[in-house]
């Protein structure tokens, strides 16, 4: 009720009504473009032979169909979705760590953001045409001219794919840096959001399909249902939960004025990593599976059934690498011994505990605390479905997580539109 009541008040504020119009706008724009589909492809074929007729089936291509919301099956210009962007910044975050200059321009405010964002985008660029260029030679047999009938026209066709799935991957980077200029919430985050929340409609058409022709009952629609509220009731709660660091800032006298003494916290999130070590467990369990579409060995389909999602060992090694990932990502993101540094700098310190490399030891102990029960919580919502469909017999539409991601999202955004609400009723009584 609350989240209706504040988009309801929202709605009625003009600046923010703006916003909200302009972000559907892109979205249906981005929606539009998904139906359009490369030239010379027989999508069909992708739809049998690589997903295996489903929407969310395919092993890691079946992945990328859900965070592309379906523009994969139909092979349109948008089959790659925004996931090229996603590896440049992940990748860019990542060599932050690496590389000297690239720490510097992060630590140098609005100007060095700028600098490594523009890196971003021309490492999109080349991602997204490497990325192309390895999907239309896996898709190749799909090209409806035929090579030793028209040489030139098929490879032809093989340029216009690379060009088509590049130039769409750049027109989705910019939209969604004009969602995120002039809309409400981060424009990415809002493209991938729309490509999931697309495909439950046919989640829905699905599960009635099957409840007419008697596969699955009425109970076990309810039994989804119940199960799917209580997960995103403790999502949302996993999500927002945080470790609170009391600090204390000493007084200092500078001139003629005092500073300091006063108390605050440092919030560490019990999810620090979000929904990165997922991404990261599932395509690498996924890879195995992918590759076993392309090569019909004995051995390779052993191997892929070792590693796929729902089976014991599947879910197994998902557990594993999402606490390593996790750990990984959460020890990049965060630097205990810069924290202390920063603290000890401006006269902060926390109450019992000595400034310096116990402060950094302290916050650590802390953050592998809270970091294995985030990475014990993500393993277990990326489980979850795969234990749920076992128990009724019926494919989940939507995973564990596209179902971080949705939710994630959503909270950021009404984060957003709240803290819009709230700057401009400062400004009105000011």
């Amino acid at each position: 009720m609350q989240l209706f009541a504040t988009l309801r008040n929202a709605w009625h504020i003009k600046d923010i009504r703006r916003k909200l119009l302009f972000t559907l706008a892109m979205l249906l724009v981005y929606r539009l473009g998904s139906f359009v589909p490369v030239p010379g492809i027989d999508s069909s074929w992708i739809r049998e032979n690589i997903l295996g007729g489903q929407q969310g089936g395919g092993g890691l291509f079946g992945l990328f169909n859900v965070f592309t919301g379906g523009a994969l099956s139909k092979f349109s210009v948008f089959a790659m979705g925004i996931m090229p962007y996603i590896n440049a910044s992940i990748i860019m975050q990542l060599l932050q760590v690496v590389i000297p200059k690239f720490e510097e321009w992060a630590k140098e405010g609005a100007e060095g953001r700028k600098k490594l964002t523009q890196i971003s985008r021309y490492g999109t660029i080349v991602l997204a045409l490497i990325q192309s260029f390895g999907m239309s030679m896996a898709f190749r047999q799909a090209i409806s001219v035929s090579k030793s009938a028209n040489p030139s026209g098929y490879y032809m066709t093989l340029v216009i794919m690379v060009l088509s799935l590049t130039a769409g991957t750049a027109f989705l980077m910019w939209l969604g840096e004009k969602i995120t200029e002039k809309g409400i919430g981060n424009g990415i985050s809002m493209i991938i959001f729309a490509s999931i929340i697309s495909q439950l409609p046919v989640s829905v058409v699905q599960a009635y399909a099957l409840l007419k022709a008697g596969e699955i009952n009425i109970i076990n629609i309810l039994v989804i249902l119940i199960l799917a509220v209580l997960v995103i009731a403790g999502m949302v709660y996993v999500s927002e939960g945080e470790r609170r660091i009391p600090v204390q800032y000493a007084k200092r006298v500078i001139g003629r004025k005092m500073y300091g003494g006063a108390s605050t916290h440092i919030p560490l999130k019990v999810n620090q990593a979000g929904v990165i070590p997922v991404i990261f467990a599932t395509s690498l369990l996924m890879l195995p599976q992918t590759i076993g579409q392309f090569w019909d060995n004995r051995i390779l389909q052993k191997i892929a059934g070792f590693f796929t999602m729902g089976t014991w060992s599947g879910t197994l090694l998902a557990a594993i690498l999402i606490i390593f990932f996790a750990y990984f990502y959460t020890a990049i993101t965060v630097n205990p011994s810069e924290l202390a540094d920063n603290m000890r700098k401006n006269g902060g310190f926390i109450p019992g505990i000595r400034p310096g490399r116990p402060t950094s030891s302290y916050i650590m102990r802390i953050l592998n605390r809270i970091t294995l029960v985030g990475a014990l919580f993500l393993a277990v919502i990326v489980a979850l479905p795969y234990v749920i469909q076992g128990m009724v017999g019926m494919n989940i539409g939507i995973g564990g997580t596209s179902l971080l991601i949705v939710i994630g999202v959503a909270l950021e955004t009404m984060k957003q539109i709240e803290s819009q609400m709230l700057m401009r009723h400062y400004k009105g009584f000011m």
